[in-house]
């Protein structure tokens, strides 16, 4: 599976995979998007990313790492 931008809940469930001792709700964006590309499935342009993206994904992942 391959995953872009518009994939956020996906893409938070991974970085709760992989980033778990990370508290998402003290991140910049700069670090998120990074931590994004890194993934091994993500697919994208990483020039298509935009701050609502960030933002949306930085929001799953707090409920994700919620649960």
């Amino acid at each position: 599976m391959s995953l872009h931008w518009t994939d956020v809940l996906d893409i938070a469930i991974e970085l709760v995979e992989t980033k778990p001792e990370i508290d998402p709700r003290y991140i910049n964006f700069v670090d998120l998007r990074s931590w994004v590309i890194a993934l091994p499935d993500f697919d994208d342009d990483p020039q298509r990313c935009g701050e609502k993206i960030l933002e949306a994904i930085q929001a799953a992942w707090i409920e994700e790492a919620a649960l």
